[in-house]
């Protein structure tokens, strides 16, 4: 089907279990505490920070309070919601080196209503070597969101390729962890380190970390070791891989040239329910 349809699956989803159809997300009456989600893997290019994206507008679409915080030095996050680099920008490298500065003073309104953003820049590459001395090091981008927690429903936090210094932090002030993931071997045989990575954080650091969802990205149905690959995830990890799949399409990459969420720029094409409907379960499994 073309991507300005609407998405439709057999009864038979792509996950290859029974199709299911998201619950309608309740109504809030009141904001915060917000539920705070890493979206983490070692690996590059496989649509973290496009499912950042994606995923935060739906939440707010569905009248969520959302913060997407970047957190990876080459500041694509910020880059993908049309947020030009400046060099007066407050960023979060601001927020976890200097205790002085105010995280209100950080946080920027994007052009979807309830859905707002602390930037990066490449600063950000010298925090780990910095942060490496420091007391408490995996609790720094904590101790710096702690003050707008009550503000927001859900806070968002893109990762590098990387499960460094940062990535601690993020994974030590988080609830849960979205692991998106290519369908491809290499990306199956990462995610066993990544989970290993979550594990000693949750002992160690936080204990209330969980894994909320496997998200498989870029997925071709058209191509055998695609579906081989995901029956093995499904396989492998169960209830933990999201019903919804999304799908490779043309559309991401011109989203992030107009910097701007799929939901706005292309609201009825096959991506923008596919990470609707993503939005729907994470609301389900966050509760």
């Amino acid at each position: 089907m073309s991507d300005s349809g609407l998405f439709e699956e057999p009864e038979t989803g792509l996950t290859g279990r029974p199709r299911r159809v998201p619950a309608p997300a309740p109504q809030l009456d009141k904001h915060g505490p917000a539920r705070v989600i890493s979206m983490v893997n070692q690996k590059g290019g496989v649509g973290k920070t496009t499912t950042t994206i994606n995923l935060g507008a739906c939440l707010a679409e569905q009248g969520r309070r959302v913060l997407l915080v970047d957190l990876d030095p080459q500041g694509a996050l910020s880059a993908g919601l049309g947020v030009a680099h400046d060099e007066e920008l407050v960023t979060v490298y601001d927020l976890m080196l200097d205790n002085t500065t105010s995280i209100h003073s950080a946080i920027h309104k994007t052009n979807v209503p309830g859905l707002e953003l602390v930037t990066a820049n490449i600063d950000l590459s010298a925090a780990e070597i910095q942060l490496v001395n420091e007391v408490g090091r995996e609790q720094t981008l904590a101790r710096a969101l702690r003050p707008v927690r009550r503000d927001y429903d859900y806070i968002i936090i893109d990762c590098g390729p990387s499960l460094g210094l940062l990535a601690v932090n993020a994974l030590a002030c988080s609830d849960g962890v979205i692991i998106p993931m290519e369908c491809e071997y290499f990306s199956l045989r990462g995610l066993a380190l990544l989970t290993d990575t979550v594990e000693k954080v949750r002992d160690r650091i936080n204990f209330d970390l969980e894994i909320i969802g496997i998200l498989v990205t870029m997925f071709d149905r058209r191509t055998t070791h695609a579906r081989e690959v995901m029956s093995r995830v499904v396989e492998v990890f169960g209830d933990q891989v999201f019903d919804t799949v999304i799908t490779r399409t043309v559309r991401f990459p011109e989203t992030s040239v107009a910097g701007e969420p799929i939901t706005t720029w292309a609201p009825s094409s096959q991506g923008a329910q596919q990470y609707r409907n993503l939005a729907l379960e994470v609301i389900e499994r966050t509760g």
